[in-house]
């Protein structure tokens, strides 16, 4: 354990806060936001939204930062110390953000794709006279089903050849499988160096799309129309609060936007300053996390505002959904602008800053568990920390190919449904109990005094012990009852690709149950005296540890192998000594 002892740090504490902002903030604040807003009645959506931010994301981003802060771990190693019984959350946790850094790298790829086009006079997807259009082509698209706009076709036909369907796989797409290499190179030298790069690169990939943003809604906010598509995202459709769907998914934008239950920012606290100042930093990233989603709300929708008025229809008829949000009509109010290039190749970087942050956020979490775990073996076979992020990154590379064949956008809709709903929210469910009632409150509190000399406030203590157990599990029962199967624009997938989005959710969830039984296994004792032992933090200690070894030694570890509870206050000793 003593390459622990020696954790580096962030060279300066404003990088963790700038990481945690870069991270939360992302492409989700720009697409998902814009389009649960605009599908669930617009202003009505701010009510759940800002309630779930106060009573949800505020308090579980408080709790994932102190227990990554005080254990000094990655999340595997964090619930193994709090719950040896809920080890496997932790387990879950990377697994959901490797499996959500395999496609949401797509994304990105789609961004260089069009930051690469928009170099072009005229732009490509500004009118119909290419040779991908097809007859049905349309300058100035009314919703009817027959025609598609310029916009449209460039994204399905030139950039995704997109085919009818899952079952039809298609060929693979050669320019994005190039550029989705130059993604992943672009983020292994923002994360080859851990923290001390990391650190560097997100002065940059933090601050710069708001530069953007703002200047983008100076330019919208002056179109014909853009004052209609404010309106509607201002205005509420105070009916659509009666809908328990609109509630889930204000509660899952605030867990997928800000990171809950991913594990990256309880990777990233882990690298903090023993004494840092964790409540300053959970509300300067969940505050500003919130208002860059409402900020882009003004972006998009002017631009929607925009739209209808050159189609003639209203705002509610525009034809959005999913990835078409940001790729479709955006860039089709672009190309009516004046200096459409500028416009677009602004927008495009901005996107490709925003995903590159959340991205390497997730890589990192990987990165931090398995260094975590297994240092001595992975530095003895890779020799440098440096190879060993290259091939996680080329593992999440390969595995994202399927993304760029012709089938791509149904593959990543599919992910993105089962992966981003799904399993969120149970993963988020069994954290909470995890680190709010068996590890406790209490504990919690003395923990964030030991750091900061403060005890957590009441509210913070009553949201912990009562409020958020008992919505997510609210939510959670909902979204499992009010399930919707997954579906493309008019396209729904048939049972057995329907099937294969369960195992994608499972291949996260099925960790809770597996590292339950395996600590029942290991643990000394009659059943009871197990179950008693597995819910107290530190129970797999050195007597573990010990009866391992007579098992077969060290080899016989399995995946989530132990930490011992002295180790910790060994190393807690030394930081402070340190400070």
């Amino acid at each position: 354990m003593d390459q622990h002892l020696s954790r580096p740090t962030w060279s300066r504490q404003i990088e963790f806060t700038l990481a945690g902002i870069g991270a939360a903030v992302g492409l989700g604040n720009v697409w998902r936001f814009p389009y649960l807003c605009y599908r669930s009645g617009g202003g009505a959506f701010l009510v759940p939204y800002l309630f779930m931010l106060v009573v949800l994301g505020i308090p579980l981003l408080h709790m994932e930062l102190t227990v990554g802060q005080y254990t000094r771990r990655g999340p595997v190693h964090a619930l193994i110390n709090v719950c040896p019984l809920l080890k496997g959350v932790g387990v879950a946790s990377v697994a959901i953000s490797f499996i959500m850094c395999t496609y949401y790298n797509i994304v990105i790829t789609w961004a260089l794709y069009y930051l690469f086009s928009s170099f072009q006079a005229p732009l490509p997807w500004q009118s119909c006279n290419n040779t991908w259009n097809t007859p049905n082509c349309t300058n100035h698209a009314t919703n009817s089903s027959y025609s598609s706009t310029a916009s449209q076709e460039f994204f399905k036909i030139k950039m995704l050849e997109q085919t009818s369907g899952v079952e039809e796989a298609g060929e693979i797409r050669w320019e994005l499988l190039l550029i989705l290499i130059l993604a992943w190179i672009l983020i292994y030298l923002c994360i080859f160096k851990g923290v001390k790069s990391t650190g560097k690169v997100v002065y940059f990939t933090a601050l710069f799309p708001y530069v953007i943003l703002i200047a983008l809604l100076i330019n919208n906010v002056q179109l014909p129309g853009a004052i209609d598509g404010i309106t509607f995202f201002i205005v509420p459709k105070w009916d659509k609060l009666l809908s328990v769907e609109v509630w889930v998914n204000a509660a899952a934008q605030i867990f997928n936007s800000i990171g809950i239950g991913f594990g990256s920012l309880m990777a990233m606290s882990s690298y903090n300053s023993f004494n840092n100042n964790i409540l300053k930093d959970t509300l300067t990233i969940s505050i500003i996390n919130s208002l860059t989603s409402i900020l882009a709300g003004f972006v998009i929708f002017s631009a929607f505002g925009y739209m209808s008025y050159l189609q003639g229809i209203p705002v509610s008829d525009l034809a959005v959904d999913g990835p078409g949000l940001v790729f479709v009509i955006y860039p089709q109010a672009f190309a009516n602008m004046p200096v459409p290039q500028l416009w677009a190749v602004l927008f495009f970087f901005m996107l490709l800053c925003l995903g590159l942050d959340s991205e390497f956020a997730m890589v990192e979490v990987m990165v931090t568990s398995l260094m975590d775990q297994y240092y001595q073996q992975l530095i003895g076979f890779f020799k440098r920390q440096e190879l060993f992020v290259l091939a996680v990154c080329g593992a999440a590379s390969l595995l994202g190919i399927p993304c760029v064949m012709q089938v791509g956008i149904f593959i990543f809709q599919l992910m993105d449904h089962y992966t981003a709903i799904v399993s969120i929210m149970f993963l988020a469910f069994f954290e909470v109990v995890a680190i709010c009632w068996c590890y406790g409150v209490k504990r919690l509190s003395d923990n964030l005094e030991e750091m900061t000399g403060k005890r957590a406030n009441i509210f913070f203590r009553l949201c912990w012990l009562i409020v958020a157990p008992a919505l997510i599990a609210v939510l959670l029962i909902f979204s499992i009852i009010q399930f919707k199967p997954a579906r493309y624009e008019d396209y729904v997938f048939p049972p057995w690709a329907q099937g294969v989005g369960w195992v994608i959710a499972m291949a996260s969830i099925i960790w809770i149950p597996l590292g339950a039984v395996h600590t029942l296994w290991v643990l000394p004792g009659s059943f009871m005296q197990k179950l008693k032992l597995s819910i107290t933090p530190h129970s797999l200690n050195e007597k573990t540890k010990k009866s391992y070894d007579e098992r077969g030694g060290n080899d016989a570890y399995p995946v989530m192998a132990v930490i011992s509870s002295n180790s910790l206050v060994t190393e807690k000793s030394q930081i402070q000594t340190n400070l």
